[in-house]
């Protein structure tokens, strides 16, 4: 079943990929999205901000009974009638019910997520109800069929073009594809139905336990004419949109449109609260309280912060997949990263099982969240589920928990792999052509070679003259740096000796698990990060270094979690992690900001590329710059630095190369733009990926780690 599943989803990968005019129309939002977000946050403080949204939901998470019960009070005493569903299907059946005790025969809404969750369209049409959707994105994707593929801008897949020709079908002429013509047009061909209507139908951004009101927050006038035209207004309400007061939604308000959209605020508020009077009788308003697998949510230790979320959909704005191939693939009903947990939650987790192994964890999303969502461990976490329940595949299997924990073994066959490759690389560090059904490896990019002699052989004769060294730290080299890039590590040596620091090289240092990790394999990460926890504390160094940001995550952050709950190993992961530093930030903070190759490059035009891991995860990105800058190079800015590359290991291998290759095109562009002649990263995977893809595509422009360039100094 799951091979089935994943040769559809696959297809419908293809099939968007086969849509340039999709990738042009998303990344043109994208880039606008950035700057109007620019100018919306300028003088505001971000992160205190999302800090505060945070512990105001988790709060609300914790006692959300108490939350629930004082909203119900408040806004039955002012007059509405509030309901509590368990499920979509309770959801729709009482709105059913209540269409038809009213006998409506026709139902305006406004843009509702929680509607589309329970698919409460279907259901109404089904019991003989016309449905007409009045948000101008929602009555486009109505008419053609579709679904939303954003959750703030449901139709921004569609071109003005497509909506022209759709809304000639229902004038029966063709339309112009001019978009004030095109707006007109939806005013003229939607206004009679807000008077016709005999039930309005909303969501709401809001609920305030406080008043027992709601608030909705829109850039159209339809809600409002949705909520108080019609003699019946219902409301469905995720029961995570509930905050204590009114200060608290002022809090969530004054965010929600810089972050969704760029904009100071939206062009209205809307306030409700209990019933008011309308014509000659008082007007019923309805608020469906939605749970749907929220309490579920809500208890789970590892997915619970997902329910901080406020829907501002700025985690599909800044997604380098979402961009590439759309929320109609990459999404559910929800889409992209807090898309992924919403579906498995509120759908079930096969629904979501493909979504969670299409992200390629690049932490954009974690860096622009306003609730301060950590979605890429969120995801982590599903996947480990996934793992669990359908397995990692036999091949995966087989090289984590067979060859890839036995460190030995393990390198043995990385040894004679590189006598292996022999045929294809001809003598050369870098492979162009792959043969048979492996040909479409180096069809985009091309690939480093194994080195003949790994970094763990060459150290003992690496030359180190410190006299009186001011620390002694050991060097995690991961396995990229060790087996293809070992030049990395005679740079590092040469620079850090250069700066009073002596290098250790852990010979029983193993992967740092991030692989397995990816994969599912929660067992096989923990069993390496003991093992390296071992290794690379043995001489009780000063520092452990790197020269690769996926590796400092993993021995920051992920090793601690693995290992929590072990009681040999608990307190030296947290050792580890305290004393783990990228080399950029090491000699930044600990020796004297470099100092000593200040100057000494000769002038060379640089542009940096941030690797994903590096900036969102260990929180570096000005130290390597000012490394640069400080060393004497003029250092350009190219557009997106911090987009990732497509890279994502086995992602750009076997899980998404096609659409890997699509984002790295993107990096190619935006290096090739800045004129630089050289690129510099601080990742070795982003240096396969950047190289291999110039090396096929792009411009003549030198690739380089900033250990590298740091050495050159010293030449």
């Amino acid at each position: 079943m799951s091979k089935q599943r994943t040769r559809a989803y696959k297809a419908r990968i293809d099939q968007a990929l086969a849509t340039p005019r999709l990738q042009d129309t998303l990344h043109r939002f994208a880039d606008a999205y950035l700057l109007a977000r620019e100018a919306a946050f300028a003088g505001h403080d971000f992160e205190a901000l999302r800090t505060g949204i945070a512990a105001m939901k988790d709060e609300v998470r914790e006692r959300r009974e108490e939350y629930i019960a004082r909203f119900t009070r408040n806004a039955k005493a002012a007059g509405a009638t509030v309901y509590l569903a368990r499920t979509a299907q309770e959801a729709n059946a009482y709105i059913v019910s209540l269409a038809r005790q009213r006998r409506v025969k026709l139902v305006t809404k406004s843009k509702s997520m929680a509607s589309e969750e329970t698919h409460l369209n279907q259901a109404l049409e089904e019991a003989g109800v016309r449905v007409l959707e009045t948000d101008l994105g929602e009555w486009i994707i109505q008419l053609a069929g579709q679904r939303p593929s954003h959750m703030v801008m449901p139709a921004i897949h569609m071109s003005k073009e497509e909506v022209a020709e759709l809304f000639g079908k229902v004038t029966g002429k063709v339309e112009p594809a001019e978009i004030p013509h095109l707006v007109q047009l939806a005013r003229e061909q939607l206004r009679q139905g807000y008077l016709d209507a005999d039930m309005g139908i909303s969501g709401a951004n809001l609920a305030v336990a406080e008043t027992g009101g709601i608030a909705l927050v829109t850039n159209e006038g339809n809600a409002r004419l949705v909520t108080t035209l019609p003699k019946i207004h219902v409301a469905l309400v995720g029961i995570e949109k509930l905050v204590p007061t009114l200060e608290d939604a002022h809090k969530v308000i004054d965010v929600l449109p810089k972050n969704a959209t760029g904009q100071l605020s939206t062009s209205y508020v809307s306030w409700i609260r209990g019933a008011v009077p309308c014509g000659d009788a008082p007007k019923e308003l309805h608020i469906v309280l939605l749970d749907n697998g929220r309490s579920a949510l809500a208890e789970s230790p590892h997915c619970r912060d997902a329910l901080r979320c406020i829907k501002c959909g700025a985690c599909a704005n800044v997604c380098p997949v979402y961009q590439t191939v759309g929320g109609h693939v990459f999404g559910h009903i929800y889409i992209s990263a807090i898309g992924i947990i919403l579906t498995a939650f509120c759908h079930g987790l096969e629904n979501a099982a493909e979504l969670v192994r299409t992200c390629i964890g690049c932490r954009a999303c974690v860096a622009v969240c306003p609730s301060k969502i950590d979605l890429e461990s969120i995801i982590l976490h599903l996947r480990e589920v996934l793992g669990e329940e359908e397995g990692i595949g036999a091949g995966k299997a087989l090289v984590f928990k067979r060859i890839m924990r036995n460190r030995t073994l393990f390198h043995t066959m990385i040894r004679a792999a590189s006598l292996l490759q022999k045929p294809v690389t001809r003598g050369e560090r870098t492979i162009r052509h792959l043969p048979l059904f492996f040909a479409g490896l180096t069809e985009w990019r091309s690939l480093p070679a194994i080195a003949d002699k790994p970094l763990r052989d060459q150290w003992p004769s690496l030359p180190q003259q410190v006299d009186r060294p001011r620390y002694r730290v050991a060097f995690f080299a991961g396995c990229l740096n060790d087996f293809v890039y070992p030049e990395l590590g005679h740079d590092l040596v040469r620079v850090l000796n250069r700066l009073g620091v002596t290098v250790s090289f852990p010979k029983e240092q193993n992967c740092c698990g991030v692989p397995a990790l990816y994969s599912g394999d929660r067992d096989t990460a923990t069993a390496l990060a003991g093992q390296n926890v071992a290794a690379l504390l043995a001489d009780d160094p000063d520092f452990v270094v790197t020269t690769c940001p996926t590796c400092t995550m993993a021995l920051q952050r992920d090793i601690k979690d693995l290992l929590r709950d072990h009681p040999r190993w608990a307190a030296k992961a947290e050792r580890l992690a305290a004393i783990t530093l990228d080399v950029s930030r090491f000699i930044v903070e600990k020796c004297d900001g470099g100092q000593a190759l200040a100057g000494l490059a000769a002038p060379e035009k640089v542009t940096y590329h941030d690797s994903c891991h590096l900036k969102r995860g260990a929180g570096v990105w000005r130290e390597p710059r000012r490394l640069l800058a400080d060393s004497g190079r003029e250092l350009v800015e190219m557009g997106h630095a911090d987009r990732c590359c497509g890279f994502g290991g086995s992602y750009s291998f076997t899980s998404h190369p096609d659409i890997a290759r699509r984002i790295l095109g993107d990096k190619v562009a935006d290096i090739a733009a800045t004129g630089a002649a050289c690129v510099a990263m601080d990742c070795p995977g982003c240096l396969m990926q950047i190289r291999g893809g110039l090396d096929k595509q792009g411009p003549p422009v030198r690739v380089a780690h900033t250990i590298t360039l740091l050495a050159e100094t010293l030449a």
